[in-house]
Formats: structure tokens, C-alpha cells, sequence
């Protein structure tokens, strides 16, 4: 795998966002433990990351596209930045960059809080769906508004990732604020019926990128869990409550109240996030486990509370296959292990299985069609070595010589490929190769559960 994109020294005008020093070190140790076909990836995908997404703004923020779509993602501006935590306590500039995303991502929420993806300003730019305000519709800032909760939980995610990697707070000013829009949002979603009023509707598209029932989605009754419209395939979901959507909530929610009780000195947040964290682990553990194929408890993709339940998995995270990484649960725990074997299967539809690769797909790209996420997240959770670095290679040999990780590729032929250049994926590489190396240091500890919400 040859990279062709980015350099392993900041380009003009980007000396700024991190020390090469500190990257360089960081390759040089990948290249002593792997080789370096691989550290040579690894230093020119982060470096593509830093040099080319990233935008630095005098107002302290900065905007980070997903590669060849120039809007940011909440979801997808988080994950892109997953090896750099790594860095993050040896480098101030890094740090620096870091907090000035968290800054962007936490400011973006406060604009619109229902929003997955954002322009660089308000120029109108992606999407123009029927959602919004009744009179004056989607704001010009959002390139797109399907409800996601990892939308929310990805920022509230990283913003402690960051505390607890560097000690600094300079990046959650408006923590408290954000806090209390997010736990009052999704505290309204779990009575999505009753209590919401999105609502969001696309003309001339598949079924997938628009909400049935004039834009209400399927019917749901209350679980304890909170609802969404879409997954974080920007696929709409097919029934209300997705369990690793709601696994990453609760445990944002606990990363939440800690950072209100030992920053923010605010008990009132750290308790409402504490107590609603609780109810969505016990609407999980209530209807969130099933039966699996063969009579084991697994955990279900989605449910709708009305005894709809989907037994699948997809490639985009959060996951259930990402469960541990996302700080859910260890990755040795029996009821993710058994689901575990159920989506890496073909019990799961869109588990696929070919000629060059097998793994984890979506219904966001064509049948037959692998991402390089799923296969680095299976990597990233094995407990076995030897299946990190044969899915590390895996990655490594289905490029189709473009010196890029693809979105997706097929599995009998990795030369039908979608997306030319897609960070995401870069970013995910990189974090199963540190992790081979032994050299990703920043992890999120399974959480001990909250406690039992009141009957």
C-alpha cells in the first residue's frame, strides 16, 4: 500500500495543527514494531487528516470535512481524531487543534442539536429536506438534519477524551450548557410520540433517507431508551430504539456527569445525566437483550419497544461489534461475545463473505460490499493478536493500489470500491495499527453501571 495522499511534514499553513516531531517519533516506533509498509501508511494517513480536513478558524474552533464531502459530521469528526488522543498529553499544538474541534462540535450542537452534519458557515450548502422550523425551515449552517444520537454522543465523547488525556478544561466552556440541550433532548425522544416534534421528510430518495409517517418514523412505544430517526449509517432506522446508539448515550452521559461534578462543579447536571444515563442501561438490559438465533442472549441492533426487534449489525460506528471500544463493555464480557459470533455471521444481513475479504457491510453502500471500518473494529476488539494483524494486512492489501482506505469494497473484488477518500476510515486504520504496535495508549474503561433508576 503506497499512500499518495498527504505528507509526513505539515504543508504550508497547517504548522499550526501539531509537532511532526512528536508524529514522526510515533511512525518511527510503528516502523520498528510492524514494518514500514505500514508505518508508511500510518504516518501519511494521519498526516492527510491534519493537513487536508482540518480548518482552523481566529474564533478558536475548527471545522474538519470528511474527506471528499465538505461538510462536518459530528459522528465522523470525533472518530477521525481517535488516533491523536494518543498524542495529545505530548504535543500542545495537537491539543491544541483537538480542543478547537471539541469547541467547534460543542458550538454546532447549540445551533441545532437535532443536525449529524454542518457547513463551514451559514451557506446553505448539502441538504434542503423538509425538517426545521414550521416557518423558516432548516437552518443555512446544517448540510444535513437526521437525528442521530451518536450525533450528540460523539461530542460529549471527546470533549472528556480530551480532559483525561491532557488535564486541560479550556475546551468546555460551554460544557454545561450543551450538557443540559443534550440530556433534555434525548430525555424528549424517549416519549418520541408524545413529547417530539421532529420531524424530517426527503423527496426522490430510497426509503432509507427519509422517515415514514409524514416524517415521524415508525411507531415506538416507551422503553426507557431514547429515540432516533436515522442510524449512524444515515440510514432511517427500522424500529426507533438503536441499542448501540443508546450504549454509546449512556456511557457519554456518564463521561458527562463526571465532567459536570469535577470541572463544572454543577450537581444538578452531573445528577440528571447520572439519572437519565440509568434508565436508557435499564431500558437496554430490558429490551435491548433477545434471543439469539440459537436461544443465547444477544444484544438486538433495534427494537420499537412494541415487539419489533432487528438482529444485525453495521459497519459504522457506534455498533455493537464496537461495543468495548465505546466504553460499554469489556471485550471479554459473555453477552457481547455471544453477539459478537451472531454479526460476525451470516445470521447478520449484512454480513458478507467472498474471495478477498469477509466482514461487516451496511445497507449505505452495495450488497456484497465490506467496510474497512467494521474490519478495523473487529480488530480493534479481538482479544486475539494474530486476527489484528491478518485484518491489519486485510486493509492493507484491498486498496486497489489507490494509496486509499475506501469507504467500502467488494469482498470478491477489491477494485469496485465507493468513496475516493474518506478520513474515517484513514483514522481507523491508524488506531488498529497502534493498537497492534501496542502503542494506543488512550482507553475508555468499561463504566461501572449507574444505579437503578427508582420504580
Amino acid at each position: 500500500m503506497s499512500y499518495v495522499t498527504g505528507s509526513a511534514a505539515p504543508e504550508t499553513g497547517t504548522a499550526a495543527l501539531y509537532d511532526p516531531d512528536v508524529l514522526a517519533d510515533l511512525v518511527a516506533k510503528v516502523g520498528e514494531r510492524l514494518g514500514g509498509e505500514i508505518a508508511d501508511a500510518v504516518g501519511r494517513c494521519m498526516a492527510d487528516t491534519l493537513t487536508r480536513t482540518i480548518t482552523l478558524h481566529p474564533d478558536g474552533t475548527a471545522f474538519v470535512i470528511t474527506g471528499d464531502i465538505p461538510a462536518m459530521w459530528l459522528r465522523d469528526s470525533t472518530t477521525q481524531l481517535a488516533p491523536f488522543l494518543h498524542l495529545a498529553d505530548r504535543d500542545e499544538r495537537l491539543a491544541d487543534t483537538i480542543a478547537a474541534v471539541s469547541r467547534r462540535q460543542q458550538a454546532s450542537i447549540l445551533r441545532d442539536p437535532y443536525a449529524n452534519a454542518f457547513n463551514d458557515g451559514p451557506t446553505g450548502g448539502g441538504h434542503r429536506d423538509r425538517t426545521g422550523h414550521p416557518e423558516t425551515g432548516q437552518s443555512p449552517w446544517v448540510w444535513e438534519r437526521k437525528y442521530e444520537i451518536d450525533s450528540l454522543a460523539y461530542p460529549l465523547q471527546l470533549a472528556h477524551d480530551l480532559w483525561r488525556a491532557t488535564g486541560r478544561t479550556d475546551h468546555l466552556v460551554d460544557l454545561g450548557r450543551v450538557g443540559r440541550t443534550v440530556v433534555d433532548l434525548w430525555r424528549t425522544e424517549q416519549r418520541h410520540a408524545e413529547a417530539s416534534s421532529y420531524t424530517f421528510e426527503r423527496a426522490d430518495c430510497p426509503p432509507t433517507d427519509t422517515l415514514v409517517r409524514g416524517g415521524r418514523g415508525p411507531e415506538v412505544a416507551f422503553t426507557g431508551m431514547t429515540w432516533a430517526g436515522f442510524r449512524p449509517s444515515d440510514d432511517a432506522c427500522t424500529y426507533g430504539y438503536n441499542v448501540p446508539g443508546n450504549a454509546l448515550a449512556a456511557t457519554a452521559l456518564g463521561q458527562l456527569a463526571e465532567l459536570a461534578a469535577e470541572v463544572l462543579h454543577d450537581a444538578d447536571l452531573a445528577a440528571s445525566a447520572t439519572e437519565l444515563r440509568g434508565e436508557i442501561e435499564r431500558g437496554i438490559r430490558e429490551h435491548g437483550v433477545v434471543p439469539g438465533p440459537d436461544g443465547v442472549p444477544v444484544y438486538a441492533y433495534e427494537v420499537d419497544g412494541r415487539g419489533g426487534v432487528l438482529l444485525a449489525d453495521d459497519a459504522n460506528t457506534p455498533s455493537l461489534l464496537a461495543l468495548p471500544l465505546t466504553g460499554w463493555c469489556r471485550a471479554d464480557d459473555p453477552l457481547y461475545t455471544a453477539t459478537r459470533d451472531l454479526v460476525l455471521s451470516p445470521a447478520n444481513p449484512y454480513y458478507f463473505r467472498g474471495s478477498a475479504a469477509s466482514g461487516i457491510g451496511s445497507p449505505h453502500t452495495p450488497e456484497g460490499h465490506v467496510w474497512p471500518i467494521a474490519l478495523a473494529i473487529q480488530g480493534l476488539t479481538s482479544t486475539d493478536p494474530a486476527e489484528r494483524r491478518a485484518l491489519l494486512d486485510l486493509i492493507l492489501a484491498t486498496d486497489d493500489g489507490t494509496g486509499a482506505v475506501h469507504e467500502s469494497f467488494h469482498v470478491d473484488d477489491p477494485g469496485t470500491w465507493t468513496r475516493e477518500w474518506f478520513s474515517w476510515a484513514n483514522s481507523m486504520f491508524c488506531e488498529l495499527a497502534l493498537e497492534t504496535a501496542g502503542l494506543r495508549t488512550h482507553r475508555r474503561p468499561a463504566p461501572s453501571p449507574a444505579p437503578e433508576p427508582a420504580p
